[in-house]
């Protein structure tokens, strides 16, 4: 379980890994202290985030240790969240753990809405609450509890109560409930730079195949709340649109948002699966084949009508969904790549993608992860992670700086991790104790061709190397014939097939004469220098 991914999320320039063990990883820009380390230092390849113990007091039968390390305890997290300069993660006891800019000091005394006057003070009789998940855009953070409750902090939307119905941001500097929705059971929240978005039962309590509402509230100015206005709210407002759509699936960008729906046939299978979006639009980030705004949802028309979509994020200004057949779809700033903002494209074509364009393709997608300007694919039922779009700062994972437009690998597990099993007995010699230092070494460099080939694998064949689906010329021999791969996936291609190839190896073309073209200007500049140099020191003697 430490080598799969269960959970992803990506900030402004940083991204965060959930593993199946209750481990979190972090890596990009360390700026603020985002990255949980200590420091403010960038993060190449995702590493472990130490978390101080916490644990002391409690028993070692607590079920929120998940292991043991060097005779500490280690907290187990079942959730993980990231704004724009801070970052969440929710241990499995529900302690919410927060770090990076503005950070939170703690829930003291959630208590059960309604269950205490204004002003009193909680008695300890009254039932404590549980956070159960957490969300987190820009500078605010929420949390969902036990009981369907929603709390928020940071930069909150609320009423401004010197004017009647006026709309303010109040800065809250430790968790404030939403009464709004008492009585009623928030099952999923997402939010925006100022902006936020839950989903709510219609009744008091969530049940399978029940029907959701959608609300919406905070800044309006590009139509991002749905409500066919550009009207600021300070209060929660239905969504009224999807009162005849089966919404599952929310996430909030910028200034814009995304909703997922579905209906269902007779048989129960999940059909007329929709991707819907509103709010900012300048740079294609709604998928509608256009830069105008809408102040009303509107389904994405370039995605397959046949796609049944079970993932979705948006970052700053672009917008990426997952099928379950394994499409990754993305449109917005720079191809869709959100590479913001200077992009590398000028004149009238500033190369944003105004429909959907097809990424992508693997096998067990689970999630997607969208920050400012990169984005993250948890693929392979969780045992790999690709990345693409803006490179700076590590954020990509994979050990380098540069932008990717098209999907990495991250280096994932990272290699400095211990995956022996666990309470193994330690050895009982000193050439026992070699040969496990000699087998874990074995397996760093195995882990590390593995991963050589399938970045080679995916360079040339555009698709990822699975060891259940080997190429022919290798299930007989030991020779992998390059060419002969090659001329076969092409005699098999389609023309649509063929053209994404074509854009794929124009793409890669592209970027090796900007590198070498950049390169060779870098080499002029130096000697310019150095002739300039030279010539004003003999001018001064």
């Amino acid at each position: 379980m430490s080598r799969k991914v269960v959970g992803i999320a990506a900030g402004e320039a940083h991204t965060l890994a959930l593993a199946g063990d209750g481990s979190v990883f972090t890596w990009g820009r360390g700026t603020f202290g985002r990255l949980g380390n200590g420091k403010e230092d960038e993060e190449h390849f995702p590493i472990r985030v130490d978390f101080p113990d916490a644990s002391s007091e409690k028993q070692t039968s607590d079920p929120s240790i998940s292991e043991r390390d060097g005779g500490r305890s280690r907290p187990k997290f079942v959730g993980i969240a990231a704004g724009a300069y801070h970052s969440l993660a929710l241990q499995e006891d529900g302690s919410l753990w927060s770090w990076g800019y503005n950070t939170l000091e703690g829930f003291q005394e959630m208590v059960l809405p309604g269950s205490l006057e204004e002003g009193s003070k909680p008695e300890k009789e009254h039932a404590l609450l549980k956070v159960c998940s957490v969300a987190a855009g820009g500078m605010l953070s929420l949390a969902i509890d036990n009981v369907g409750g929603l709390w928020m902090w940071g930069n909150c939307p609320q009423l401004n109560k010197t004017e009647d119905g006026g709309f303010c941001f109040s800065s809250c500097p430790s968790p404030v409930p939403v009464w709004d929705f008492h009585g009623h059971t928030v099952v999923k929240v997402a939010c925006g730079n100022e902006h936020v978005v839950a989903l709510v039962t219609a009744g008091e309590k969530h049940t399978d195949g029940g029907d959701l509402l959608c609300y919406s509230w905070g800044n309006n100015n590009h139509g991002q709340l749905g409500l066919g206005d550009n009207t600021s709210r300070g209060r929660p407002e239905m969504i009224n649109v999807f009162n005849k759509e089966s919404v599952f699936e929310i996430s909030c960008g910028a200034f814009h948002t995304a909703v997922l729906t579905r209906r269902k046939s007779g048989g129960g299978r999940d059909v007329d699966c929709k991707c819907w979006t509103f709010g900012l639009g300048d740079n294609g980030q709604l998928g509608h084949g256009t830069t105008l705004s809408s102040c009303l949802p509107e389904a994405v028309e370039g995605l397959p009508e046949d796609a049944v979509l079970i993932s979705l994020d948006c970052g700053l200004f672009h917008t990426c969904v997952v099928s379950a057949a394994g499409d990754v779809w993305s449109w917005g700033m720079e191809k869709g790549l959100g590479l913001c903002p200077d992009a590398s494209f000028t004149g009238d074509d500033a190369g944003d993608a105004l429909l959907p364009i097809r990424m992508y393709q693997t096998e067990g997608p689970v999630q997607v992860a969208c920050g400012a300007a990169h984005t993250v694919l948890v693929a392979s039922d969780g045992y790999k992670l690709w990345a693409w779009g803006r490179g700076r700062s590590g954020v990509l994972g994979h050990g380098k700086t540069s932008d990717s437009f098209v999907p990495c690998l991250v280096l994932w597990p990272p290699l400095d991790e211990d995956f022996k099993e666990e309470n193994m007995d330690p050895p009982k010699s000193g050439k026992v104790d070699a040969t496990s230092e000699e087998i874990e070494l074995l397996r760093s460099r195995l882990t590390i061709m593995e991963r050589y080939a399938s970045l080679l694998h995916v360079s040339i064949f555009r698709r990822q190397l699975d060891d259940r689906n080997l190429p022919r010329s290798l299930q007989g021999s030991g020779v992998f014939d390059i060419g002969k791969e090659l001329e076969g996936l092409m005699e098999s291609s389609d023309n649509e097939e063929l053209a994404r190839m074509e854009m794929f190896y124009s793409n890669m073309l592209a970027s090796v004469k900007d590198k070498l073209l950049k390169r060779r200007v870098q080499e002029m500049v130096k000697e310019t220098l150095k002739s300039l140099s030279a010539g004003s020191h003999s001018y001064g003697r």
